[in-house]
């Protein structure tokens, strides 16, 4: 069986609110995104991660270009990557792409789908919804007190 996750992060990957912000933002979520009709209710997973953490768009990734050369980078070489990360995540994004060996950051990659890193993630699981539009990402945002963006995962 294969799951979607919706997340919402901060925009700022370094960036992590408080116990009472992360709630609001949490619940509001979970109101915006309903389960199924008749089906269970979202599971709504709420992490505050001790490094930068990997928050990509799982199966739904196809591609990645550079952001320096426009070379298409290997989804090969980003898999090897977040494995050689998993246990203890990103002290930093600073990379050497293989394309053409030019220096840059892991957040600004040219994914064809949404991909991010963050210390603090709200993620639902299997919701109805497939994205957030502006306003219920405005609304998240506000009450988390930081701009939030939203990655979509097929896992």
């Amino acid at each position: 069986m294969s799951d979607d996750v919706l997340s919402v992060i901060p925009t700022d990957p370094q960036w992590q609110p408080g116990g009472a912000a992360a709630e609001r933002a949490a619940g509001l979520a979970a109101e915006l995104a309903p389960g199924v009709p008749g089906g269970a209710d979202v599971d709504i997973d709420v992490t505050w991660h001790d490094t930068l953490t990997p928050v990509d768009c799982g199966g739904n990734l196809e591609r990645i270009g550079c952001p320096r050369c426009s070379g298409s980078i290997g989804t090969d070489w980003w898999a090897d990557l977040l494995e050689a990360h998993a246990a203890d995540g990103f002290a930093t994004l600073a990379v050497t792409v293989p394309c053409c060996g030019a220096a840059t950051s892991l957040d600004v990659l040219d994914y064809d789908w949404p991909c991010g890193f963050a210390r603090f993630e709200i993620a639902i699981w299997n919701p109805e919804r497939t994205w957030f539009d502006d306003e219920d990402l405005a609304a998240i945002a506000s009450a988390l007190g930081h701009p939030v963006r939203q990655i979509r995962a097929h896992i």
